[in-house]
């Protein structure tokens, strides 16, 4: 499900009708569902033409694809303004950024539940289940990497509780009314500040010998 790679440059016009294709695309995907639809009811609602479309896209899937990278790049953008924030605010606990990192990719979720909603319903290209997995399983990553020690080893269940439930989390808060949403946002978000890698752990559990009392 690799993405199709583009011309580097594009004309101001160009550009404009790609862009008024992917309005066109995610108005009728959210309208209908992917499965059920059709390029051609695409360039009617963007006005343009079938040859336009397979001129920037190879086809529906490309179109969905094209959507989801936009959409992702700005939840990278929302996620990294805030940790950015927290950080010139004098925020430097890593379990404190990796959970003001999780609340914000959650309100971006919320914010566009339209538009997410496309990518979590299970209607979408064949793989796009895996892909979508896998790059949240990279965002998180990223994120659990500021536990991390220089040249310390990926903590991977702690990796696969977090992407898992930001993955719930998100199929769940975009189907909910804006206060239910926002406090089950922050509730989920308060949970994982409670995850530390095992290693933390080990580190800062005293030995049976410390807390066995001395018997002289």
């Amino acid at each position: 499900m690799d993405k199709t790679d583009k011309p580097a440059r594009v004309s101001a016009r160009g550009a404009a009708t790609r862009t008024s294709l992917l309005k066109a695309a995610a108005q009728v995907f959210r309208t209908v569902g992917f499965a059920k639809a059709g390029v051609s009811e695409v360039v009617s609602v963007a006005g343009a033409s079938v040859g336009s479309l397979y001129h920037h896209f190879t086809g529906k899937a490309d179109l969905y694809l094209a959507l989801y990278e936009e959409f992702q790049q700005r939840q990278q953008e929302r996620t990294h303004q805030a940790v950015r924030e927290a950080r010139a605010d004098g925020e430097s606990d890593p379990t404190r950024l990796m959970n003001i990192a999780a609340h914000a990719y959650l309100l971006g979720a919320i914010e566009e539940r339209e538009t997410t909603r496309l990518f979590f319903s299970g209607d979408g290209p064949p793989g796009f289940d895996y892909q979508l997995r896998s790059r949240l399983t990279q965002w998180t990553d990223r994120n659990v990497a500021l536990f991390r020690k220089a040249d310390e080893p990926v903590d991977e269940a702690l990796l696969i509780v977090v992407s898992g439930s930001m993955l719930l989390a998100v199929a769940e808060v975009v189907y909910r009314d804006d206060v239910d949403a926002h406090r089950l946002a922050a509730d989920i978000t308060g949970l994982l500040t409670e995850l530390e890698p095992r290693n933390r752990r080990q580190e800062t559990t005293p030995s049976p010998e410390a807390t066995t009392p001395d018997p002289t």
